[in-house]
């Protein structure tokens, strides 16, 4: 893990919990149908031989994924011990085996030993893209760890290629592989999907983009 922030406090046991936290936004799929992972090869650092048993959270992800290294850039990184908190503010950016989280602030809540991550909360032009080129924008996200469940919540907005999913709140059900997507006051749910042609390409109308950058 490598952390990078502008003076702050607190870079220790906290700091590794609130990699873990990112690392889990960044990866999780925000399609409303999501493709299977591939087994990637594991390109992070060596581990021991002997590894402790994986926590609940992180037994559904692929040992690949568990082992890439987690880079974390922002302006100031802040720690509270007695609250358990750890917060990133200022052009916060998260990467994780190419995948990449933006906001202008994140707070990572962790256990009182401060071991395990409990939730996180990030506000302020979130902005997540996985390495499959899934692309997920907020107002402000919620991970739930224990609930293994994400919230975007404010002109919440999930695509794929031409393939769009708004609503005011859409929130991931990452063990279950569900999403629910809710309508506001003034905006009802809006879908918009493309069918494949028969060689899998994208079908006549819809638009041709580049391939996605992290």
């Amino acid at each position: 893990m490598i952390a990078r922030a502008a003076p702050g406090r607190g870079a220790g046991r906290a700091g590794r919990g609130a990699a873990t936290a990112l690392a889990l936004l960044a990866l999780v799929g925000l399609a409303t149908t999501s493709d299977a992972r591939d087994g990637a090869p594991e390109s992070g650092p060596a581990r021991p031989a002997a590894e402790p048993a994986a926590r609940p959270a992180e037994a559904g992800r692929p040992r690949a994924e568990r082992a890439q290294p987690v880079t974390v850039d922002a302006d100031r990184m802040e720690r509270f011990g007695r609250e358990s908190l750890v917060v990133f503010t200022g052009n916060v950016v998260a990467r994780h085996d190419n995948s990449v989280q933006y906001a202008d602030r994140m707070e990572v809540y962790l256990d009182e030993r401060g071991e395990r991550v409990l939730r996180t909360v990030s506000t302020g032009n979130v902005r997540i893209v996985t390495r499959d080129c899934k692309t997920g924008t907020a107002r402000r996200v919620e991970y739930f760890d224990l609930e293994q469940r994400m919230v975007l919540t404010g002109n919440a907005r999930v695509w794929q290629d031409d393939n769009v999913v708004t609503g005011e709140t859409i929130t991931i059900y990452l063990a279950q592989d569900r999403s629910v997507v809710e309508g506001g006051k003034q905006e009802r749910v809006k879908a918009v999907f493309y069918p494949r042609d028969q060689n899998g390409g994208p079908a006549r109308g819809a638009a041709t983009r580049p391939t996605c950058v992290n």
